[in-house]
């Protein structure tokens, strides 16, 4: 099959290659030249512009949207939309929020343009090790996308499908996201307990590597984890700051709307926020308050 990628960050680009090494014909548009230069060296071939990639295409015409979400996608499928025609499809690929692809799909749906909403897990390892890809559309549509699908997961049968209508594929991803950051949150509360007791002189790189085999906790986040800890058992390179892409907020923001209590999720999502307070102004408060109603002793900055 033959389609454009428009964005080719680092999971655009890996997608894009291993599509081209598929035998797919790929066509790879980003802002910057040096990205698709480097789209080019992998298989793919270049697009100059919007208008360059889609007029590269034949009809019906796939384009894959793999760019930020929020206002940057919307830019991209609103200029798509003046584009494209009648039995085009446009694949959401990147964190959307659901709600915007229910929007887009309604959008496109009036120009009788097709839209898919994927979910894409696997970031820089789905070039080697294949995507889980989490598909919201209609049936059909996703049918005649197969042969994309299966060659961007992992194998042609094993790792993605189709699982609801518009939007349900940026749901389930959102979802899948909010549970990452419970389990990466447990590691980094296990080994920093790990860490902690300093009378047993606790390897945690070795303790990661015994864990990955036969323990119920093996995964592939343990995985990572054993690589972090054998380039730097410390971790005295890395500052102490987690960002959040946003799918963990919306997850917990449909926690609240649909009354699922979901403290775990919340939980790991606060302690990244923790992890920005280089003022720390509610610890202080507390400092203060024990010093002031027990007189106990204030260390100060």
């Amino acid at each position: 099959m033959e389609l454009a990628i428009i964005g080719l960050g680092k999971m655009g680009l890996n997608m894009a290659t291993r599509l081209a090494h598929g035998g797919h014909r790929v066509v790879g548009y980003a802002r910057t030249a040096e990205s698709v230069q480097e789209a080019i060296k992998n298989g793919a071939e270049g697009a100059s512009s919007l208008e360059d990639a889609i007029g590269k295409l034949n009809a019906p015409r796939i384009v894959w949207v793999m760019v930020p979400s929020g206002k940057v996608t919307d830019d991209t499928i609103s200029q798509l939309a003046g584009m494209l025609n009648k039995g085009d499809i446009v694949i959401d690929g990147g964190n959307s929020n659901y709600k915007d692809s229910v929007r887009h799909a309604e959008e496109l749906a009036a120009k009788e343009i097709e839209f898919v909403d994927c979910g894409t897990s696997g970031g820089i390892w789905g070039l080697t090790e294949g995507y889980s890809l989490m598909i919201g559309g209609k049936v059909e549509v996703v049918e005649k996308l197969r042969p994309i699908f299966e060659t961007l997961a992992p194998t042609a049968d094993k790792g993605w499908g189709r699982v609801g209508p518009h939007g349900a594929g940026h749901y389930t991803k959102m979802i899948h996201n909010g549970i990452e950051y419970g389990m990466m949150q447990a590691f980094a509360e296990g080994f920093s307990l790990l860490k902690a007791k300093k009378e047993f002189g606790l390897d945690l790189a070795q303790i990661s590597e015994i864990w990955q085999h036969g323990s119920v906790v093996r995964s592939w986040l343990l995985d990572l984890a054993a690589n972090a800890l054998k380039e730097d058992a410390k971790l005295e390179d890395i500052k102490p700051w987690v960002a959040d892409s946003g799918e963990g907020r919306w997850t917990v923001f449909e926690s609240i709307d649909l009354d699922v209590p979901a403290p775990i999720i919340t939980l790991a999502l606060q302690m990244r926020f923790a992890s920005r307070d280089a003022e720390n102004f509610s610890a202080r408060m507390l400092s203060a308050l024990r010093n002031q109603f027990g007189g106990h002793a204030i260390k100060k900055a």
